[in-house]
């Protein structure tokens, strides 16, 4: 009687056709990180694919490789993370993007042979790698270099927002817009600009360009603290089911699982009966308040959409003052994976 992951891909399908409808004519690259949140590369890219995706983005080569497999010719798959010549000739061989935001790694990768499709990345704030501006100009102008000589091809021109305020990112975006003049001066022609994820790209369309990179809005996961979003429903529900009952509800799932120990306590989960306390989170199992009628076998969520009484993973990640992320990312890989729709 083991857990359940599942996961919902008609709701992730409608998902998707919600994020693209929003962001037109922009175009959306559904992120696959982490093997798309917990959730399995390939079926996710599967279902994004019948949505309409043409974009996916990953941050290791693994996962990458697996969703460009998935999409063959019918999706262009993005990678960011900073990777060996070894892994650049993988990812290059595979047909995957690469992004570059450092001067020595734009060099390893033109070492590699063939033609390596990159987006430069300039660093606009967060520090989350790129190249700094006041090195931007001679990174473009070797950049261009590269591409003369067909070592490399430069499609795209790409950065990292912090998301702290409007008026912080409202200066990103000023040194990004200065950044892809430099780029277009230094005799570079990228076709793709983005700079704003999943929040930033919901609520400011100026921060769109030709690309938005979405994440946790796709998988149906609202910012913390932040209000729902319409038309967008969490995919998965994580299902146990009850192995003993006395005095309180005894459930197989427990933080060996991955299900977090210090939500006992402050969060309630969908029983038969409506929503109950949880009290406990053990090793191996957790418990649970009783409910008249309880028998063994019986299905409990802990978190889903919400339309049980269940949180959602937000509403944990809130509880945890973390992000809604987290609770899908800790369930543990032996908690079975099952797909509807």
């Amino acid at each position: 009687m083991s857990a359940e992951l599942r996961v919902d891909l008609d709701q992730f399908r409608t998902n998707v056709r919600a994020v693209r409808r929003r962001m037109a004519p922009a175009e959306v690259l559904v992120v696959i990180k982490d093997d798309a949140y917990a959730q399995g590369v390939e079926p996710i890219v599967g279902a994004a694919l019948e949505a309409g995706a043409m974009w996916f983005g990953g941050i290791d080569i693994p996962s990458a490789v697996r969703a460009k497999r998935v999409a063959g010719d019918r999706a262009r798959v993005f990678c960011w993370m900073t990777v060996s010549e070894d892994e650049a000739r993988t990812a290059i061989a595979e047909g995957l993007e690469l992004g570059v935001g450092d001067a020595a790694y734009l060099e390893r990768i033109a070492a590699v042979g063939g033609t390596a499709t990159v987006h430069l990345k300039i660093d606009t704030g967060l520090h989350r790698n790129g190249v700094r501006p006041e090195q931007w100009r001679a990174f473009c102008a070797r950049a261009a270099e590269l591409e003369a000589e067909g070592r490399i091809r430069v499609a795209g021109v790409w950065s990292h927002i912090a998301e702290a305020s409007d008026r912080d990112d409202d200066i990103a975006r000023a040194q990004f817009d200065a950044a892809v003049g430099e780029a277009w001066a230094a005799g570079l022609a990228p076709e793709i600009r983005h700079l704003a994820a999943s929040a930033a790209a919901w609520h400011r369309p100026e921060f769109r360009y030709e690309l938005v990179r979405i994440g946790a809005f796709c998988y149906g996961v609202r910012s913390a603290d932040g209000p729902d979003i319409p038309g967008i429903a969490p995919i998965s529900s994580l299902v146990a089911r009850v192995s003993a009952v006395g005095d309180d509800v005894t459930i197989d799932l427990g933080s060996v699982d991955g299900y977090p120990s210090a939500l006992a306590g402050r969060a309630r989960v969908a029983t038969p009966a409506g929503a109950r306390a949880l009290l406990r989170v053990d090793p191996f199992s957790s418990r649970v308040e009783a409910w008249e009628g309880a028998a063994v076998g019986d299905e409990v969520t802990l978190f889903g959409p919400g339309s049980h009484g269940e949180p959602t993973p937000t509403d944990l990640g809130e509880a945890l003052d973390t992000v809604g992320e987290e609770p899908l990312l800790r369930v543990s890989p032996l908690v079975t994976r099952v797909y509807t729709g």
